[in-house]
C-alpha cells in the first residue's frame, strides 16, 4: 500500500479536537485537562527546575566565601595611539571630549588611558586613571596627565569648624552669665514636688443592717 493511496481514502489533516463544549460533546465537564489545580488553566508550562514544590536545587547548595563582583569598577579604556589620531597639538581630552567624538559611549563611567602606540603630540588629557607608560609618553611629549581625584563624601571642614566656634561660643557666654539671686532657688525654699497636699475626703460610714 502506498501513501497516496490511504490518502485517496482518508483526509490529509485529522479535524481539530473542539474542547470546552460541555459534557455532551464526548470529552466530560472539565474537557481533558483534570479538575481544578493549576494544569487545568491556561498558560500553564513545567519549569524546567521545578521539583514538586521543594526548594530549587541550585538553592540548596551551600554558599561560601565572599566576591567583589558587585563592587567592581568598569573604565573606558582608550589607548595614546587613539588620541594622536583624534586630536589635535595643545587640545584639552576628557571624558566629555571623547563621548562627542563617538570614541567611548558615554562620560557616565570613569576613563582610563592606556600606553599602547605613540604619541607626539602635545596634549592636556584628564583622565580618572593612567597607565605608567602611558603616564610617561604623554609628559615625553610635552604634554600633561592629570589625574581627576575621586569625590567622596566628607563634612564641609569650613562648615564644621563655624559651628564648632558657635557652640563653643554660646557655652561660653551662659558660663560668664551671672545667676540673679532672685531668679536662683534656694534650698530653704519648698520644692514643687513638695507642695501641701489636699486632706483626703472622709468616707461617710456604712449604713447598719438591722
Amino acid at each position: 500500500m502506498m501513501i497516496h493511496e490511504i490518502t485517496q481514502k482518508v483526509a490529509r489533516y485529522k479535524p481539530r479536537k473542539r474542547v470546552g463544549r460541555g459534557e455532551s460533546s464526548g470529552m466530560g465537564k472539565t474537557s481533558g485537562r483534570g479538575s481544578k489545580g493549576a494544569k487545568s488553566r491556561s498558560g500553564w508550562s513545567l519549569p524546567p527546575q521545578y521539583q514538586g514544590g521543594q526548594i530549587n536545587f541550585i538553592q540548596k547548595m551551600p554558599k561560601r566565601g565572599f566576591s567583589n563582583a558587585p563592587f567592581k569598577v568598569v573604565y573606558h579604556v582608550v589607548n595614546i595611539k587613539a588620541l594622536e589620531a583624534l586630536a589635535d597639538v595643545g587640545e584639552e581630552i576628557t571624558a566629555q571630549s571623547l563621548a562627542a567624538a563617538g570614541l567611548i559611549r558615554d562620560s557616565k563611567q570613569p576613563l582610563k588611558i592606556l600606553g599602547e602606540g605613540e604619541l607626539t603630540k602635545k596634549l592636556t588629557i584628564k583622565a580618572d586613571k593612567f597607565s605608567a607608560s602611558a603616564k610617561a609618553k604623554i609628559e615625553a611629549a610635552g604634554g600633561t596627565a592629570n589625574q581627576i581625584k575621586k569625590s567622596t563624601w566628607n563634612r564641609d571642614p569650613e562648615a564644621f569648624a563655624a559651628r564648632t566656634a558657635r557652640r563653643a561660643a554660646a557655652k561660653a557666654a551662659r558660663a560668664a552669665t551671672p545667676v540673679s539671686a532672685s531668679t536662683a532657688p534656694s534650698k530653704d525654699a519648698p520644692s514643687q514636688k513638695s507642695s501641701a497636699k489636699t486632706p483626703k475626703k472622709d468616707k461617710a460610714p456604712k449604713p447598719q443592717q438591722e
